[in-house]
């Protein structure tokens, strides 16, 4: 009879053990589908705007287990390829472009396409959508973008007797003799860190040929030797001719070019929106903002809106929280509160406009692009023709006599990086 209980004891027992085991595996999988993770890449200054834009997420979502890791940038460059392709968090911050589409390419984002239809992103992003997209599909999730053109001392302009902005290349051209007769450098240039050159030639290239060609040129279908690439190192050489360029900009890099707009050394500089940040809030009346001057009527107008985006990787373990996050992070009062805390500008075009006065010029300017929106060189192509292209950028800035040479080399690494 001891015999027969116990053994019957035993068999209750493990039952009990079993369905307790179950029930713990089971909660455990409700415990990890709640559980969302994410990775950002964020400077000290950016961290406080990512978390307040997370703590806003948890208190509308309080049953999701958001986890974030902040990763400052270099080391988020390095380490990205492998959080995608092994055992990724469900979402990621990154960059619009080809540092999009190169991850696109190799199937580890998700096709967020579906997202972009029901949550109406199609309309209040349209002027990203194409950077967002890769062979018809969008595979990103916009945030903040830059708007680039001149910042100019209104001062030293008046000085000059230059009473409009210019708005084409006769009228800049024009604005750049009468600042130089007036004893006045007038453009300074952060040469030493060579993508504020890839700006110029961004510029230059789809003011002169165009989105469509500045696309091709970026992806690598397009030979440097092309007579129309040196048009464009043609238009720029007549400017460092003329020197109406600083001198020694390269030995400038970002962080020290203030001062000479600042002391006005200089006039005027092609930069991004994020650099109102580095006037004095007592001079920032007499700092004014133009974009690129039309250089071709019948080019439609392309400007430089580098985006920063978030993803989805394809291996991510909790897609559904994951969109919800995106839907939440692409609301137009997030994506503004995410721009103003960034110093950039919101891509929603249902987001209310900057009230920073130059950030304003740039809302409008990248808002009402009709001719598309580039990514910036860098992030518009595969990152070693980006680094020889600068690269060559920066000798022509110092030996501007060198154009076929430059162009010939260029090619030569063209068509070794594409096979073409």
């Amino acid at each position: 009879m001891f015999a027969q209980r116990f053994r019957s004891f035993g068999t209750l027992a493990r039952a009990t053990a079993a369905v307790t085991l179950v029930a713990a595996t089971l909660a455990s999988a409700g415990a990890d589908a709640a559980t969302l993770t994410v990775n950002v890449s964020a400077r000290g200054n950016q961290r406080s705007t990512w978390q307040d834009a997370f703590d806003k997420f948890k208190k509308a979502n309080p049953d999701v287990d958001l986890k974030v890791a902040y990763v400052t940038e270099e080391a988020y460059k390095v380490q990205m390829s492998g959080w995608l392709a092994t055992d990724p968090p469900d979402v990621v911050s990154w960059h619009d472009g080809e540092r999009m589409a190169y991850y696109a390419q190799r199937g580890l984002l998700e096709d967020l396409s579906s997202d972009w239809a029901k949550n109406g992103w199609n309309e209040q992003y349209a002027s990203v959508r194409e950077a967002s997209t890769y062979k018809g599909k969008q595979y990103a999730a916009p945030l903040g973008y830059d708007a680039y053109g001149f910042f100019y001392r209104k001062d030293l302009f008046q000085k000059a007797g230059i009473k409009e902005e210019p708005k084409t290349w006769d009228e800049f051209l024009d604005a750049c003799k009468k600042l130089k007769a007036s004893g006045v450098q007038p453009i300074a240039v952060a040469a030493r860190d060579s993508w504020t050159l890839a700006a110029w030639f961004d510029y230059l290239n789809l003011r002169i040929n165009g989105n469509a060609f500045h696309q091709q040129l970026m992806a690598g279908e397009i030979p440097y030797t092309d007579p129309r690439v040196k048009k464009v190192f043609t238009a720029w050489k007549t400017l460092i001719d003329n020197h109406y360029f600083m001198d020694n900009a390269l030995s400038y890099d970002v962080d020290s070019i203030a001062p000479v707009l600042v002391n006005g050394k200089a006039a005027m500089m092609l930069m991004g929106t994020f650099f109102s940040a580095s006037f004095p809030a007592n001079m920032k009346q007499d700092v004014g903002f133009f974009r690129f001057p039309i250089i071709d009527a019948n080019v439609p107008t392309a400007e430089d809106g580098p985006v920063n985006v978030l993803l989805v990787p394809a291996k991510a373990k909790n897609k559904a929280d994951a969109r919800r996050l995106l839907a939440f992070m692409e609301s137009p009062q997030i994506n503004a509160d995410l721009a103003r805390g960034w110093g950039q500008l919101p891509s929603n075009n249902k987001a209310a406009e900057p009230e920073d006065a130059i950030s304003k010029v740039g809302f409008q300017t990248l808002a009402n692009t009709k001719g598309g929106i580039a990514q910036f060189y860098d992030r518009d192509m595969q990152k070693e023709m980006a680094d020889e292209g600068m690269k060559a950028m920066q000798q022509f800035y110092s030996d501007p006599t060198q154009i076929d040479a430059l162009l010939a080399r260029l090619e030569t690494t063209r068509q070794r990086i594409y096979h073409k």
